[in-house]
């Protein structure tokens, strides 16, 4: 029987809102292609880099780094905190209904992301963390999805053994392969099409699979 559920963040549990439409806003300029190409850059670079956040300094250090590629990509100054302004995140609507009722059914839930240190915070101000038992970052273990040390470190952080766990995610490299990888069953989420699930809402149907 399922005793944990681990979860992905973003794409999962929260969203990214355009970042191109409210940088665009805090720089005054339109949101064309220029912007948008520039955006994808940096979360890109982001991407590849999150788990060298893993304090403040570092992640100052981080954000300065990519600050400096969308002011190179755009070819005018934007200083991190015009940067950090445009990005924001949001839970999706499922998110917190769904964590409160696996709880209240008596599993632990816990999220696992590559993300830097910040990413406890950032489920505070989408209003998950108190629906949350623990959150897991690559930065705060060393390792990235799909390694299976950090499914392994948000294990010990439930109390759960593998074979106990659900593992739900949105990329299938990262989350199905990392968490199988592990030893943990997984289940794709698609709010489109071909995902095992279409919304968070309908884990309760495999907690026993």
């Amino acid at each position: 029987m399922t005793r944990c559920v681990l979860f992905d963040a973003l794409g999962t549990l929260v969203e990214l809102e355009p970042p191109w439409t409210h940088l665009g806003e805090e720089l005054d300029i339109d949101a064309d292609e220029r912007l948008v190409a520039a955006v994808r850059a940096e979360m890109r670079y982001y991407r590849e880099h999150s788990d060298e956040g893993r304090d403040a300094a570092s992640l100052a250090d981080l954000r300065r780094r990519c600050a400096e590629i969308l002011s190179r990509e755009l070819g005018r100054d934007v200083s991190v905190e015009r940067m950090m302004a445009a990005i924001r995140f949001r839970a999706f609507p499922d998110a917190a209904p769904s964590l409160a009722e696996l709880r209240a059914m008596g599993l632990r839930v816990v999220c696992v992301s590559n993300w830097d240190f910040s990413l406890p915070d950032v489920l505070a101000r989408c209003g998950l963390a108190d629906h949350l038992d623990g959150v897991v970052t690559s930065a705060a273990v060393g390792a990235r999805k799909p390694d299976p040390r950090i499914f392994e470190a948000a294990l010990e952080l439930a109390g759960c053994a593998a074979g106990d766990a659900l593992h739900v995610g949105d990329t299938p490299e990262e989350d199905l392969d990392g968490a199988r990888a592990a030893g943990i069953r997984a289940l794709l989420i698609d709010r489109g099409d071909g995902g095992d699930i279409g919304s968070l809402a309908a884990i309760r149907h495999h907690l026993d699979s």
